[in-house]
C-alpha cells in the first residue's frame, strides 16, 4: 500500500514538474519565437539542459508537448464557438475568428509551431539523443491532421450531409483546417485586410452546401 502511495506521489511530482517546464518553455517561445532554444528554455526553468532532455528527449519531444498543450486549448475554444447559441452563419464566423484570434494573440507561439527557424534543432542543442535536424513538416503535419480529424468529428455530429455524412465531414474537416491554416498564415505575415474582413470572406467561401444542410439533434446544444 505504501509503495503504491509512493509511486502515486512520484507520478504527481513528475507531472507537476513537466507542467512547470512547459510553462518555462512557453515564456521563452513567447519571447524568442522560432529561435527558442533548449539552452534558453533550460536557463528559464533554472535547470541544466540534460535535465530538460530527461523530460522531453530532444527538441522534437518538447515541440510535440507544446503542440499538444496549445492544440488542446485551441480545440476547446473552437468547440465552444461551434456550440454557442447562435445562428449557424454566426457560429461559422465565430469559429473562424477564434482560430485567427488565437494566432494573432500569440504569433510567436504560432511561428514556433509552424515555422521553426532554419535548422531549428540548433547544433548547440545537440545531445546523444537529440535530432540534428528539426523537420517542421514532420512535426506540424500531425498537429494539422489532428485539428482536421477533430473538426470532422464535430461536423458529422452536428450536420446531416446525407448517406455519406461521415466521409464528407472528414473531407470538410481537413479542408477547412487547411483553408484556415493557409489563409491565416498569409494574413498573419502580410496583414492585407482586417481580421473581420478575412473571417467574412472565408465564411462566404464555406457557405454553399453548408447553408442548405439540415441539423442533427444534439443533446445539450444547437446543431452546427
Amino acid at each position: 500500500m505504501e509503495t503504491a502511495r509512493s509511486s502515486e506521489r512520484q507520478r504527481t511530482a513528475a507531472e507537476r514538474r513537466r507542467r512547470e517546464l512547459l510553462e518555462a518553455a512557453d515564456r521563452v517561445v513567447l519571447r524568442d519565437g522560432p529561435q527558442a532554444s533548449m539552452n534558453a528554455i533550460a536557463a528559464e526553468a533554472g535547470i541544466t539542459k540534460p535535465i530538460l532532455y530527461r523530460h522531453f528527449g530532444d527538441k522534437g519531444g518538447l515541440y510535440r508537448a507544446l503542440a499538444k498543450r496549445h492544440t488542446d486549448a485551441l480545440l476547446s475554444a473552437l468547440r465552444a464557438a461551434l456550440d454557442a447559441p447562435a445562428e449557424r452563419r454566426a457560429r461559422v464566423e465565430s469559429t473562424l475568428d477564434t482560430y485567427l484570434a488565437a494566432i494573432e494573440a500569440r504569433p510567436q507561439v504560432y511561428r514556433f509551431l509552424m515555422h521553426p527557424a532554419d535548422g531549428a534543432a540548433d547544433t548547440a542543442d545537440a545531445s546523444p539523443t537529440a535530432e540534428q535536424g528539426f523537420d517542421v513538416g514532420r512535426h506540424s503535419a500531425p498537429l494539422l491532421r489532428r485539428l482536421g480529424e477533430e473538426l470532422g468529428q464535430v461536423i458529422v455530429e452536428r450536420v446531416d450531409l446525407g448517406p455519406d455524412s461521415e466521409q464528407m465531414a472528414r473531407i470538410w474537416g481537413h479542408g477547412i483546417v487547411g483553408m484556415m491554416h493557409a489563409a491565416g498564415d498569409w494574413w498573419l505575415a502580410d496583414r492585407p485586410c482586417s481580421r473581420e474582413r478575412l473571417v467574412s470572406s472565408l465564411a462566404d467561401l464555406l457557405w454553399g452546401r453548408l447553408a442548405e444542410a439540415g441539423d442533427r439533434d444534439v443533446k445539450g446544444g444547437p446543431g452546427f
